[in-house]
């Protein structure tokens, strides 16, 4: 172990209660709750996967990638996993695109090494199907229309292909570190419960009874097939055409021998979550909607048990200036204003000049600008201190503003810096 990766906090996490002790310090704000330290969480060797979730638009894809460059810049060997259909980490990592396999990002300023890769559902279903079937059988159900809407657009599988495919990197042990930016869902639940759903579907009442039919053979065989077509069309919904029920015939037939590796390795996976080398980061703006989304993150990590490891709060608002209140500076910008106008009427004769005249309403304008951005700050805190009052226990770090948008490595670093600074 190299002096970059000797852990500053205990390790990762308790078995008996999931809880992630590493990376927790003081915080200096005492209504923020506990502090997360993040250098600590990612320079621990005990921690081998970070899981980045939350909801859409909160900034989880570049929180990602910033823990992936800081930790291989700290000496660890990271990849990064990408769900989000945008492909912003590309951009932003000097890579002209990410697919389903693991490139190496360039310019790395550190002993360590990072690659990253964007999720490709479809292919990976591919390659489940190409490990667990002979070449004539992998053909036919390549092939077959229903696995074609299965593989690309049924609900659930992007996020059970996303622990496919998570799996199969920790199964390599090619990396010390594994970060995951999770699907942006509809809701809170869905990355958790889609692996083990889709598992369910595919090794579970309706595959056995398709399967039935298809075995027996025969016309008595399609009208069963039918009368289980009547009862499941809820389960299946309107992604196939009017030959469902050969199609799904013709799957059910080729797919045999393989159903039951679907929910063993869902369940594998689901345990890899649970265990204490993987870390759970809740990213969330200062808003109520998406710090209500994170709450039921929290509640369903704590109710299954899973290492959370605490809240990124991004895109927190700051000032120079704490000590100016929005009602003073307002108070200060009407009396800027209401002495320009003075001095605009007196037509620059009462010591007044154009300049100056300027001068004040532009200060007066700053001022306001000041006003407004004190009630963000004030409204952000009251949204995290209600967070923190009720989840008081999870370790938090905010991560201020930037100016824009981050297009490059050097814009990841400094996301990653105020990551580690709180």
């Amino acid at each position: 172990m190299t002096a970059a990766t000797t852990p500053t906090a205990a390790t990762a996490a308790t078995a008996a209660t999931g809880k992630q002790t590493a990376g927790r310090q003081q915080s200096a704000d005492p209504l923020a709750g506990v502090a997360l330290d993040v250098d600590a969480l990612i320079d621990d060797p005990a921690t081998a996967i970070v899981v980045c979730c939350g909801s859409g638009g909160v900034g989880k894809t570049t929180t990602a990638a910033a823990l992936g460059l800081r930790a291989a810049e700290r000496g660890r060997k990271v990849v990064v996993l990408t769900i989000d259909p945008a492909r912003r980490l590309a951009q932003s990592m000097g890579l002209t695109e990410l697919d389903n396999t693991p490139r190496v990002v360039k310019d790395v300023a550190g002993p360590g090494e990072l690659q990253a890769m964007m999720l490709d559902m479809k292919r990976t279903f591919d390659e489940v199907v190409l490990a667990h079937a002979d070449p004539e059988r992998a053909r036919q159900i390549m092939e077959n229309p229903f696995y074609q809407s299965l593989s690309s657009g049924f609900a659930g599988t992007q996020e059970y292909m996303a622990m496919e495919k998570l799996g199969q990197l920790q199964a390599t042990g090619s990396w010390d570190l594994i970060v995951v930016d999770t699907p942006p869902s509809r809701s809170a639940l869905d990355f958790l419960d889609a692996p083990n759903r889709l598992g369910s579907f595919l090794d579970g009442k309706l595959i056995r009874v398709l399967m039935a039919p298809a075995k027996v053979g025969g016309r008595s065989a399609m009208k069963f097939l039918n009368v289980g077509m009547t009862m499941f069309t809820g389960v299946l919904g309107k992604i196939l055409g009017a030959n469902v029920l050969q199609d799904v015939s013709t799957f059910v037939a080729a797919m045999d021998s393989m159903f039951g590796g679907f929910r063993e390795r869902a369940d594998r996976t689901y345990q890899l979550l649970q265990a204490p080398g993987t870390a759970f980061l809740v990213v969330a703006a200062p808003e109520r909607d998406a710090l209500r989304e994170a709450a039921y993150f929290v509640d369903r990590l704590e109710t299954d048990r899973m290492p959370l490891a605490g809240l990124v709060l991004n895109r927190v608002h700051r000032t120079g200036a704490p000590q100016l209140t929005a009602e003073r500076a307002l108070a200060a910008a009407e009396t800027l204003e209401g002495d320009a106008d003075t001095d605009s009427s007196d037509g620059g004769e009462a010591g007044g000049s154009a300049f100056a005249q300027e001068s004040e309403v532009l200060a007066a304008g700053l001022l306001r600008l000041h006003a407004d951005r004190v009630r963000t700050i004030t409204h952000e805190r009251r949204m995290r201190d209600r967070f923190v009052s009720i989840y008081p226990d999870v370790p938090l770090v905010e991560v201020p503003a930037l100016a824009g948008d981050v297009h490059d490595l050097e814009g990841l670093r400094e996301i990653g810096e105020r990551l580690a600074a709180g």
